[in-house]
């Protein structure tokens, strides 16, 4: 949405005269459309108030404009939060800060004082528009100081949607709180409601006439703080309570007990309250409207022209339905900018809006689409343009490589429609391959025009395969402590948990609502990355349950790690990405699985879903399940799809592939019996063959085929006698104690208010296999494991298999280092062959170098193998593994071998009759014999070399001297002929004059 309109910081703006501090008013009150009081003959005299605030502020103050410079001091707020309502400043209170007041206001000499807080709030809630004391704590303890309260719109019993006040003051062992009576709600638009304190009577009115009176016993004296904040706005004092929702324009103190015709003559009046309400009616209504677009003077895609904004009712017209229809659905079959204007009429009176709807260019949806430059998942190839809803095709330079969309596509019977038309399919290049190039082009068309756009992608080859060899988790701890940790097993022990980076946070959210709570890990389809998504929540904010159901955040955290260690935004900025419509109200426990048939990640969370994006209907707001498609985490299908819905409470569901069909286990959220399922607050068991296939009843005769067959429920209550949600199932790797049989699953279910998730140990076999006449939680063998062996406190988190390297890294809270290596180096013949083997037992690529003497070849690696033929000169060579550019499997070399045969020879100079004669000598230290042939420049000659003998052959010169020369030595085995080597020795220089 647009921000409000601010003013610069520390600038702080003159109020109109209409709310100029006096100290009295004088005029009759206007009558408006809204429920005021009855204007006054004659106005009060209103003794100055001991501060004013305004909604002026400076940096961290809320200015006091009374003059007596009792500023308060804000928390939580930025610039943005302060609205400009046609002059008229208004703090938007929006659960996510408070202002502390200081001591002063009210002195408690006395039980006479009065409160004037102007407001207009649309969410009812378990909070306080103010308070005057201090002490927050549980209801009912001594932490909870004595105060009196008030909040403008309730969500107690008795007193929902109604003003909400009450005094406490704690006596012995009872909490001492007394409400005042129930008298209705605010009036439509900014609403005062003053509080009057006079003796022991408490006196509410609201736009000036009394709607509820309390006499007390307390003294004032009892309430008023010792030290310097004598209360709040927008503060609860009851600990588990939200942070203010509303609107508020104008608040005053007085240490007195102002009369009815002062109340009266405070109060800002009717007209002003009215056109502050349309003022600001009109700025959030204009960014309400704009959805994806900019701006209203450049519309190119449908607008939300709500039923009801801030509480107040709308009805629209349209100078042009034809281009922009009254549900705002926005035409892209104009050829010229075209100007409309929209009218909105409320009970305030009427709005309009002028706005400029764009030609489509058809270029611009082109422009729209960002692909990776590097991928390691399919491609999101869009086919529908983004911004003028241009129909795309995709082509490929290689559709080996990356698949074009194809005109021919079906949409499935059941379940969803593959978005992108069968393109975008990739083949990652193997491990050790390398990565491969591709050119996309994208062809637009819309309106009779078409334009063309190519993209160059790198197609990543697939990452390092290693078995599995551990497993990680990553949880929240409570509502206090809403932050993700994670842990890992010591080794292959599913039940071996205990946590890592020295037990302390992992993410922290800084951004959004600032609580992190229910982490999914998902590991990719190639295995080589890993994804989490979380719920954007912070109740430890002071955001109440109800709150989060209504006005949740509409967006899901996202990250993504090859090492469980770090964790980076998938979409590179430090915020959540908004996968929920306008309409829902929240986004609960998100998870995402693999779906075979889309060749898509389907992400699927709970969320309510109300009639319009105000929120204000009643009905049908049991939770449901949506999801989203996405192939890399970073742009989704919108707007979701219902996936779940019942008509009874659904949340936390969790999805595993065994066999050829999806097993789905969700929680029943319904207080009781459900639709077919037994009781409430437990998990269900469901089955499809498809994952997208849509669900309307819980139905143990559902055809899966083309829904979802329900196969258990009630599924760990009797056994932990315990709530439970969050349920988590994964498949045990090979080698874990737990999985004897080789088909073990662990499944789990979080206790939440007992210490969190307690383990079921089943297989695949027995999940598939459960019927409603043999139901897998009905069997024997369903037993929760004892307490131990997983992460301390684990709330709704996830569990994942991970390998050697990444368990390592873990366990050490570093990056992924390399494993060790070892080159073993054997031959047949004259064919070395060198195999490299990781410590982890997985995937090896890279080259290897054969050496010997004078000669070297370096080899690719297939199949972590390597082969060469080794020179006849060489006898002996050895292999080094060189490694490969990732860094993930060290360096080695293997011990050398020899080629060929053992020989060696030696040659001598002999004088026999003043004439030199050479003398060979060959060795064989070989076991078998040898044929030896011996060359140089005096001939040749044959022998046999016997195993461990030596022999020799002269060579008669006929010559008194000779030079230095050298002889050649080839041998092979004797008979078989197989083994050969060649070798030359060194002849040296004789004379024998």
């Amino acid at each position: 949405m647009r921000s409000p309109v601010t003013r610069p910081p520390r600038a702080v703006r003159s109020r109109r005269v209409s709310k100029a501090l006096t100290a009295s008013v004088t005029g009759v009150l206007v009558a408006s459309t809204m429920s005021m009081v009855a204007p006054a003959a004659h106005a009060a005299d209103v003794p100055a108030p001991t501060a004013h605030y305004d909604m002026s502020h400076s940096g961290t103050s809320l200015l006091d404009v009374s003059g007596n410079g009792r500023n308060a001091s804000l928390t939580g707020f930025t610039d943005a939060s302060f609205a400009d309502a046609a002059g008229d400043s208004v703090l938007r209170f929006k659960a996510d800060g408070y202002a502390a007041l200081p001591k002063g206001l009210v002195t408690g000499t006395d039980n006479d004082f009065t409160v004037e807080y102007t407001v207009a709030a649309q969410s009812a809630a378990n909070h306080f528009g103010w308070v005057i004391g201090d002490g927050v704590g549980p209801w009912n303890t001594t932490q909870l100081g004595n105060h009196i309260f008030l909040s403008p719109r309730s969500a107690q019993g008795g007193y929902t949607d109604q003003v909400l006040a009450a005094i406490r003051v704690k006596s012995g062992t009872s909490n001492g709180e007394t409400r005042m009576p129930a008298g209705g709600g605010l009036n439509p638009g900014f609403t005062t409601l003053t509080m009057v304190g006079a003796g022991n009577t408490l006196t509410l009115y609201r736009d000036g006439s009394v709607i509820s009176t309390l006499t007390h016993a307390n003294s004032l004296s009892s309430i008023i703080p010792s030290g310097n904040v004598l209360g709040y706005l927008g503060r609860s004092l009851y600990q588990g309570d939200s942070l203010l929702r509303a609107d508020v324009t104008d608040v005053k103190f007085w240490d007195a007990a102002l009369t009815s015709d002062q109340v009266g003559s405070s109060m800002p009046t009717a007209s002003q309250k009215s056109s502050t309400t349309s003022a600001l009616l009109r700025g959030d209504v204009a960014a309400t409207m704009l959805r994806s677009n900019t701006s209203l003077d450049s519309v190119s895609s449908n607008l939300n022209l709500a039923s009801s904004v801030n509480g107040v009712a709308l009805t629209w017209a349209s100078s042009n339905p034809a281009v922009v229809s009254t549900t705002g659905v926005v035409s892209r079959s104009i050829t010229a900018n075209t100007p409309v204007t929209l009218t909105a009429t409320s009970s305030l009176g009427v709005l309009t809006f002028d706005v400029t709807v764009i030609a489509p260019d058809v270029a611009t949806d082109l422009n729209a689409i960002s692909l990776a430059s590097r991928t390691t998942e399919n491609l999101p190839l869009a086919t529908k343009g983004a911004v003028n809803g241009a129909a795309i095709s995709w082509t490929s330079s290689n559709p080996a490589l990356v698949t074009s969309t194809s005109a021919a596509y079906v949409a499935p019977a059941v379940g969803a429609a593959d978005p992108y038309r069968g393109g975008g399919l990739v083949a990652r290049p193997a491990y050790g391959a390398g990565d491969a190039k591709v050119t996309l082009t994208a062809t637009a068309t819309l309106n009779g025009q078409s334009a063309q756009k190519t993209f160059d992608v790198t197609v990543a080859e697939k990452g390092r395969w290693a078995p599995d060899a551990g497993y990680a988790a990553a949880y929240f701890k409570s509502d206090g402590d809403e932050k993700i940790y994670q842990a890992a097993t010591s080794g292959n022990d599913f039940f071996s948990f205990s946590p890592v980076n020295s037990g302390q946070p992992v993410i922290t959210s800084t951004t959004d609502t600032k609580g992190l709570r229910d982490p999914y890990i998902l590991r990719s389809k190639d295995g080589d990355k890993y994804y989490m998504v979380a719920t954007d929540l912070c109740i430890s904010c002071g955001t109440g349950w109800g709150p989060a159901q209504s006005n949740g955040s509409l967006k899901i955290e996202v990250w993504e790690s090859t090492d469980l260690v770090k964790w980076d935004r998938t979409n590179g900025a430090n915020e959540g990405i908004t996968v929920n419509q306008p309409e829902a109200g929240m986004t609960w426990a998100p998870e995402a699985y693999w779906d075979d048939a889309l060749q898509s990640y389907v992400v699927h969370f709970s969320s309510r879903l109300y009639n319009s994006a105000a929120k204000t209907n009643t009905d049908n707001l049991h939770a449901r399940v949506f999801y989203v498609l996405t192939r890399d985490f970073k742009t989704f299908t919108y707007p979701p799809t219902e996936w779940q819905n019942t008509g009874f409470a659904r949340i936390d569901s969790t999805v595993q592939k065994i066999g050829d069909y999806y097993y789905r286990f969700t929680k029943n959220e319904e207080g009781g019996a459900a639709d077919g399922l037994e009781a409430g607050k437990d998990i269900f068991l469901e089955r499809s063959k498809v994952l997208t296939a849509p669900t309307t009843r819980s139905n143990w005769n559902a055809d899966p085929e083309k829904t979802w067959q329900l196969t258990d429920t009630y599924m760990t209550r009797l056994e932990t006698n315990e709530v439970g949600e969050g349920p988590q199932i994964v498949k045990l790797n090979e080698g874990d104690p737990n999985n004897a049989g080789g088909d073990g699953y662990a499944f789990l279910v979080d206790n939440f208010g007992a210490g969190g998730y307690r383990a079921f140990v089943t297989t695949g076999g027995a999940i598939a296999s459960s019927s409603q006449n043999d139901r897998l939680s009905r069997r024997a063998d369903w037993n929760v494991r004892p307490v131990g062996g997983l992460p301390a406190s684990p709330r709704h988190g996830s569990f994942v298999s991970v390998n050697q390297s990444v368990l390592t890294a873990m366990r050490e809270w570093t990056s992924v280092k390399a494993v060790a290596s070892t080159t073993t180096l054997t031959r047949e013949g004259r064919t070395a062959t060198a195999v490299v083997a990781a410590a982890d037992r997985g995937d090896v690529a890279g080259t290897v170098t054969f050496t010997g003497e004078g000669w070297t070849q370096t080899v690719k690696l297939s199949q972590r193998s390597a082969s060469v033929e080794v020179p006849a000169t060489v006898r002996s060579v050895t292999a080094r593994y060189d490694g490969y550019t990732d860094g993930r499997v060290t360096a080695s070399s293997s011990d050398p071998l020899s080629l060929g045969l053992d020989l060696s020879a030696a040659v001598a100079n002999r004088c026999i009759a003043g004439k030199v004669t050479q003398v060979v000598t060959v060795t064989n230290a070989d076991s078998v014999a040898a044929d030896v042939t011996v060359a140089g420049a005096f001939g040749s000659k044959k022998m046999t070399v016997a195993a461990g003998k030596t022999a020799s052959a002269t060579f008669s010169t006929r010559a008194t001297s000779v030079e230095a020369g050298t002889m050649s030595i080839d041998a092979v085995t004797s008979g078989t002929k197989n083994d050969a080597t060649t070798f030359t020795v060194p002849a040296p220089r004789g004379s024998c004059g």
